[in-house]
């Protein structure tokens, strides 16, 4: 009988196995943290191996809690930290090199390099803005700086992937290199339009064509897992960069639907219908998750440190002893006693792109504490979610009335009241807050008949809070004046070198 759905849900910092049941509520969950590997000062990897060992892992602990098996599962649906870089040998399986992580700066020269006429060219036809974030630059670091990895690639033995496509390749023994629309659009190399691997760009960062993966819609019969691994043939139906996931978790499926997700960074993400919005505003074009060739785009803003903001006060500051208590730290205050934080230990993201930018506290006094502290970097993710909605309207030609949110962050109640005081918007968060894997979930369970129609899943979702904004526009504007001069200062310490 099948009896599940099974999304690997494979993020920044853990690798997660959530089974689902037809009413979308997670029966088992496993979950493993790795290795964040920092090399050196802004260079960020992950063993490939161990995502893939963790992963899978994961899988057999969930199946296990239940007293399950994978003949019990109708299919797994993968979401996946997106932009992730990993580069293999096709005959030994073998990675090349570590993970070369979202987060990783090490490639800012690469992207600085690229000529105005080809910076044109990768906006117009990918739908990003150049920029180290995305993959492209990242293989290109690896073919440059692997010992043999060139020779290797232009021989035909080096693949390429973003972590799902690795997942994939592990999961079925070797015999699926395939990605989906979403995951492909992160790679800077995409044409989303055309949808197929632009020749002239990968000309450019001299990247074999023969190292990419077939690419599909996100709802789609991939292939089956491998016996050996989870003895069972399972469909592999369901793929999309965790951000689509969420998008599609919270059923996003139709144009003005808008959500924001609360992860290690935040990304917010609209819904523009089957109209490619080329964004004047320092925002992304990207393709939404859908089940056809006939696909949906997005406007995506994002934000490179969000909820990690948290764990840096927890890690680093050793404010918090975990993370949850953030929040009864930031309102044990009245205020940030006029202080901004500003998060950029990676640089800008969206609306601002500026690489070069690091975190800033300014306009503390003597009373400062770690309480101010709390508040302050808490306040930061609602003020940088705040830049993105605004240019997203500016861009879409409409104001937004209301905000679903979700992700680890989302459960913070001083966050999202904040959220919706300083955007003068309701957000929504449902009860159900795993909502990237639900995604997964979703997708998987639509291909495989597990679920009927879209129909099906909105009858699933249930909201667990609303909050609606209480603040006065004097001081809404007053703080947000504040905010953006702490975002010149951060600015400004970099180019003042």
């Amino acid at each position: 009988m099948k009896k599940y759905i099974m999304a690997l849900d494979q993020g920044t910092t853990s690798s997660r196995c959530i089974l689902f049941n037809k009413k979308g509520e997670i029966v088992s969950v496993s979950q493993r943290e790795f290795e964040q590997i920092y090399p050196q000062p802004g260079w960020v990897e992950h063993d490939p191996m161990e995502i893939w060992s963790t992963q899978a892992s994961v899988a057999v602990e969930a199946l296990a809690k239940v007293g399950a098996n994978a003949d019990n599962i109708a299919g797994i649906g993968i979401t996946n930290q997106r932009e992730t870089t990993v580069v293999w040998n096709r005959k030994t399986g073998e990675p090349v090199y570590n993970a070369i992580v979202w987060q990783c700066r090490r490639t800012a020269p690469i992207i600085d390099a690229i000529p105005a006429d080809m910076q044109k060219k990768i906006r117009q036809r990918t739908g990003l803005i150049p920029d180290a974030y995305f993959s492209a630059s990242k293989i290109k670091w690896i073919l440059d700086n692997v010992k043999g990895a060139k020779k290797e690639a232009k021989a035909g033995n080096l693949l390429f992937g973003t972590i799902d496509t690795w997942l994939m390749w592990k999961l079925s023994g070797g015999k699926i290199h395939a990605t989906d629309y979403t995951n492909a659009s992160r790679t800077m190399l995409f044409d989303i339009r055309k949808l197929r691997w632009d020749d002239e760009i990968l000309d450019y960062f001299q990247i074999p064509k023969s190292m990419l993966p077939e690419v599909h819609p996100s709802g789609y019969l991939f292939g089956t897992s491998d016996e050996k691994i989870i003895h069972a043939q399972v469909p592999i139906a369901g793929v999309a960069g965790d951000q689509q996931a969420s998008l599609f978790g919270l059923c996003g499926f139709d144009k003005g639907d808008v959500k924001n997700t609360y992860g290690t960074g935040c990304f917010l993400l609209m819904n523009t219908g089957e109209k490619a919005i080329r964004s004047r505003n320092g925002l992304l074009t990207t393709i939404a998750a859908g089940r056809s060739d006939k696909v949906n785009y997005v406007l995506e803003g994002s934000i490179f440190i969000g909820g990690a903001v948290i764990q840096w006060l927890r890690d680093e500051m050793e404010v918090v002893k975990k993370a949850s208590a953030s929040e009864k730290s930031a309102t044990s205050v009245n205020d940030t006693q006029g202080a901004y934080f500003v998060p950029a230990f990676t640089g800008l993201g969206a609306p601002y792109w500026d690489q070069d930018a690091r975190g800033t506290l300014v306009g503390i006094t003597r009373g400062f504490n770690k309480d101010n502290l709390s508040r302050a970097c808490l306040e930061s993710i609602a003020y940088e979610t705040q830049d993105v909605i605004r240019a997203m309207e500016a861009d879409a030609g409409y104001t937004l009335n209301s905000l679903k949110v979700d992700g680890g962050a989302s459960k913070n109640n001083f966050l999202m009241q904040f959220q919706s005081d300083i955007v003068n918007t309701s957000i929504e968060r449902l009860k159900m807050v795993e909502t990237t894997a639900l995604g997964a979930a979703y997708l998987a369970g639509l291909t495989t008949g597990y679920w009927a129609s879209e129909d099906d899943l909105r009858k699933n979702q249930k909201t667990d809070r609303i909050f609606k904004p209480v603040m006065s526009e004097e001081e809404r504007k007053e703080r947000i004046r504040g905010w953006k001069r702490a975002v010149k200062t951060a600015e400004f310490w970099a180019k003042s070198k």
